[in-house]
């Protein structure tokens, strides 16, 4: 695998992450400064849930900064049919934004993050995983919009991991991701407890050596700092799902780096 492009400025850092707006209890008011802080750090896309795509757009417009939408999220378990009408009025609701060419910067992108049927993918029914995969991609794709398909790694094993990334690459999709950030697990030591680690260097390299050159791959889930952006990005990541936007940006300043 080739090295990645040397870091070496806030806005080079900037234009790797999207900024996730996805807890469930942020309120209409933290996710309007939540997406004033995308607009004026100018990361990639502001990551939301899609009853906020009108908000987005209105805060978004003229940015440069992209919009992502979450679909069956954060556990994958709707039918393919769901996760195509969700995809597609998604798309819609974006189709504005498209126009009026926030979408088309030299960053963002109308883009949707869907989770893959974890059931399924464990089940070995890798036949219908490909069906799921195939047809939201052709949804998000003819509408000019870009698929990143959400693995939730700590479901699965390294196979699973590599199979998910071969499937994502014969279907032609955008990104592969590690995690939704809602993916918790027992804890084996303590049951009554849950856990959970995202995105890890581990599972980014599997993902990189099993999509080839033509899908690139988002990592997120648990990345709160500089050096854990860094340590996913030499392993392969271009795109960093992170809530701790602004955290990491002031420890780039911090640490020296020029703002472009």
């Amino acid at each position: 695998m080739a090295p990645q492009k040397p870091l070496r400025s806030v806005a080079d850092i900037a234009a790797l992450i999207d900024h996730s707006l996805l807890h469930p209890t942020l309120t209409d008011a933290e996710i309007q400064r939540g997406l004033e802080v995308a607009r004026d750090s100018k990361v990639a896309t502001a990551c939301i849930k899609p009853y906020s795509i009108p908000q987005a757009i209105n805060v978004l417009s003229g940015s440069g900064v992209g919009i992502c939408v979450v679909i069956a999220f954060p556990h994958g378990n709707s039918t393919i049919k769901t996760k195509v009408t969700e995809a597609t009025y998604a798309m819609l609701d974006l189709a504005g934004f498209v126009e009026t060419g926030g979408a088309r910067s030299s960053r963002g992108r109308a883009e949707i993050d869907m989770v893959v049927n974890v059931g399924k993918a464990l089940s070995g029914e890798w036949t219908y995983v490909e069906d799921e995969i195939a047809a939201v991609n052709a949804a998000v794709a003819e509408r000019g919009g870009a698929l990143k398909v959400i693995f939730e790694t700590d479901f699965l094993e390294r196979p699973h991991v590599a199979r998910l990334a071969e499937i994502c690459a014969r279907v032609g999709v955008a990104f592969v991701k590690t995690s939704s950030g809602f993916g918790f697990v027992r804890d084996k030591a303590h049951p009554a407890l849950y856990t959970y680690r995202g995105a890890t260097v581990e599972h980014v390299q599997v993902m990189k050596q099993n999509v080839g050159p033509a899908v690139q791959v988002k990592a997120a889930g648990g990345i709160r700092t500089l050096d854990q952006l860094l340590q996913v990005y030499e392993a392969g990541a271009t795109r960093i799902g992170a809530t701790a936007t602004e955290a990491i940006l002031k420890e780039a300043r911090a640490r020296g780096y020029p703002e472009c």
